[in-house]
């Protein structure tokens, strides 16, 4: 079987790198590297916003949780839907043309810098310290989670998996940047929801159906369909809280920085949103026809009792042809590279527009800047594949601390920056610390079993305002603010 696989492996890895080959010859500049000079269509920003946000979380972290608990875990899912909803419809086309607006700004960091006029540099430096800090955690996930792939399919040791795993993710965003990661992502979002609409249709045929499937659910414990089973009230609320997480990831709102128009926009939110709700829907019918599966067949459930984050993985291999297997589980991949490399991305580009050209280099070439920010990839890339030579690392636990982390520092701010003429530059430095050490705190003192985005979101919005109404924007920022909200409602 394990050549099918291999070979699968390998032609999808190498189609990866080669589309960044083909990426590296249309970027010319840092906004190309950046941000793919602004040209993304409507099916490429919708597809891309989605692989970039479900990273191996989506087909390994989710069904495990379903799979161990049952529908009660699902509450996250409904969560995740209304956020990112809300993302797309409140802050995506704004956003657009505010960064426009606002010194073409290529990032989150840069944007603040020219939102809030301030000509310190301390919000640039705070805001790509915490990009920098939670990121390279949100990496190391995705590095834990691609070597557990690697060392699941292909018996290899973990320290082996765990460079596999990264080096073709590397590899693209390295060469082509944006672009490259933008289009792979495209290809990879449509991989992900084939393998999540094909797997629990098989899998519920081999189970004999929905009747017998969900009699055999029942009898492993009837529990499993209380969506409320073992809940509390802080418990779903903390669920639900990782909805917030979507207004300050730079990973998804560097997609909406990316589209060629705000009109694109509207579309490329259906597309986006209709995606979504089928890939979690799918992945939620994997963890839970799981449980019947593995009730039927004992004789195989090993691995999965073992760890039940490998459910997807295992089925995949049960149930398919080894050449589908290849390409299913591959779609696993893809989710680990489509975030990973969006990640790397963001985190060279804070490292090389916010510090190396902001405070080194202010005349450095393009040609310069484009390299700097291959040589950044690469350091970041290192720094996380330290951090996740760990294999107790659970992907689950370090997803969850780094989206806190981002849904509160940012959050807040990139939303009500879009919205409110009246936020001011020392608002939304208040938003940015109150928010990154509420997070930190929150968590590390274990204050309560709330999810830390929340208190860290609430904190964060309350400070900007408080903070904001204390001083009062400049004319010129005002002015700013109000030309690029006509543009977005006479684009719209």
């Amino acid at each position: 079987m394990g050549n099918p696989l291999t070979i699968t492996f390998v032609v999808y890895i190498a189609a990866m790198v080669l589309i960044g080959f083909v990426a590296y010859r249309s970027t010319k500049n840092l906004s190309d590297y950046i941000l793919g000079g602004r040209s993304l269509g409507s099916v490429v920003t919708a597809l891309s916003a989605g692989a970039s946000d479900m990273s191996g979380w989506l087909l390994m972290g989710l069904p495990g949780a379903i799979y161990l608990s049952g529908l009660s875990e699902a509450w996250i899912a409904i969560g995740l839907t209304i956020g990112a909803y809300l993302n797309w419809l409140f802050v995506a086309g704004r956003l657009r043309v505010q960064t426009e607006h606002n010194g073409d700004a290529l990032t989150l960091p840069d944007f603040f810098a020219s939102r809030f006029e301030d000509q310190t540099g301390l919000l640039r430096v705070i805001s790509a310290i915490v990009i920098l800090v939670f990121f390279t955690i949100y990496c190391a996930s995705g590095i834990v989670a691609g070597a557990r792939l690697f060392e699941s399919t292909f018996g290899m040791s973990y320290e082996t998996a765990l460079w596999a795993g990264a080096a073709a993710t590397i590899a693209y965003t390295f060469v082509g940047g944006f672009l490259a990661v933008s289009w792979t992502d495209t290809v990879q979002a449509s991989l992900m929801i084939f393998a999540l609409i094909l797997t629990p249709v098989i899998v519920l045929i081999s189970t004999g159906g929905f009747d017998t499937t969900f009699q055999a659910i029942e009898l492993q414990d009837p529990a499993h369909f209380d969506m409320f089973k073992g809940a509390t009230f802080v418990g779903i609320i903390s669920l639900l809280g990782w909805g917030l997480g979507y207004f300050g990831q730079p990973h998804i709102l560097a997609r909406f920085m990316a589209a060629d128009s705000v009109k694109s926009i509207a579309k490329a939110r259906r597309i986006s949103m209709t995606w979504m709700i089928l890939c979690l829907a799918g992945t939620c019918a994997v963890g839970f026809f799981g449980i019947a599966y593995f009730s039927a067949h004992p004789e195989v459930a090993g691995p999965v009792t073992e760890n039940p984050e490998r459910v997807f993985i295992e089925l995949s291999k049960l149930l398919f042809n080894p050449w589908i297997a290849g390409v299913l589980l591959s779609a696993i991949l893809a989710a680990v590279m489509s975030t990973l490399s969006c990640q790397l991305l963001v985190c060279s580009s804070a490292l090389t527009e916010d510090f190396y050209k902001a405070f080194l280099r202010k005349n450095a070439s393009q040609g310069e800047l484009v390299w700097v920010g291959r040589l950044m990839v690469l350091a970041v890339a290192l720094i996380a594949i330290a951090l996740a030579a760990n294999p107790q690392n659970r992907v689950l636990g370090l997803v969850a601390y780094a989206w806190a982390g981002f849904g509160a520092a940012f959050g807040p701010v990139v939303l009500i920056s879009v919205l409110w003429k009246g936020m001011t530059r020392n608002g939304a430095l208040a938003g940015i610390v109150v928010g990154a050490v509420t997070v930190i705190l929150w968590k590390n003192l274990a204050i309560s079993d709330l999810y830390e985005i929340i208190p860290g979101f609430l904190f964060a919005s309350l400070a900007i305002v408080v903070v904001s109404k204390l001083g009062s924007p400049s004319q010129s920022m005002i002015a700013r603010f109000e030309k690029a909200d006509a543009a977005y409602h006479a684009d719209k």
